[in-house]
């Protein structure tokens, strides 16, 4: 069974770059496809990025796109996502999630990781 631990949330200020890490203790984190998502106060958790886990295909949100990477290194069992530019509106609790597909919704991601804090302030 695969479990998430993501790290790397902090303050930064607006204009400023995060690199979030989730790190998986399962051995067969590569076949799965991953996704980052965020969730801030008083509003339901929201799509950020998928990575697929064959050819590697990417999705992003429209409102990061442009902005954020996802990545992974299969060898060391985790994936990242590099946050540029970030604004205050970025600000939330940013997830980790594995499952079969990577898509936008929630549901299809069978693991979760507990979160890490991402505060932009203006």
């Amino acid at each position: 069974q695969v479990q998430l631990v993501e790290s790397g949330g902090r303050l930064v200020q607006a204009g400023d770059s995060l690199r979030l890490s989730c790190v998986s203790s399962g051995r067969t984190f590569s076949m799965y496809a991953v996704g980052w998502f965020r969730q801030a106060p008083g509003q339901e958790r929201e799509f950020v990025a998928s990575l697929s886990s064959n050819i590697g295909s990417t999705y992003y949100a429209d409102s990061v796109k442009g902005r954020f990477t996802i990545s992974r290194d299969n060898a060391k069992n985790t994936v990242y996502l590099q946050m540029n530019s970030l604004k205050p509106e970025d600000t939330a609790v940013y997830y980790c999630a594995a499952g079969r597909y990577a898509v936008a919704r929630t549901t299809q991601y069978d693991v979760w990781g507990q979160g890490t804090q991402v505060t932009v302030s203006s």
